[in-house]
């Protein structure tokens, strides 16, 4: 089955059941993907640890507002 052919299938549901299908679309869009957490997470601790041994400096929080 093709794009064209579902979404004009679901604009025959009622309201109610293209309302679920919306509702399921648009939650699977927003799952976390578990590849990318990984990801930063590696980043986020390399970071730390630069900081800790001096490599990385931290910026106030009043000057990074100024700007």
């Amino acid at each position: 089955m093709d794009t064209k052919n579902i979404i004009q299938d679901a604009l025959n549901l009622s309201p109610a059941e293209r309302l679920l299908i919306i509702e399921a679309l648009s939650k699977s869009l927003s799952e976390p993907d578990k590849e990318i957490d990984k990801y930063w997470k590696e980043e986020v601790e390399k970071r730390y640890e630069e900081f800790l041994n001096g490599k990385r400096k931290s910026i106030p929080y009043e000057e990074i507002f100024k700007k």
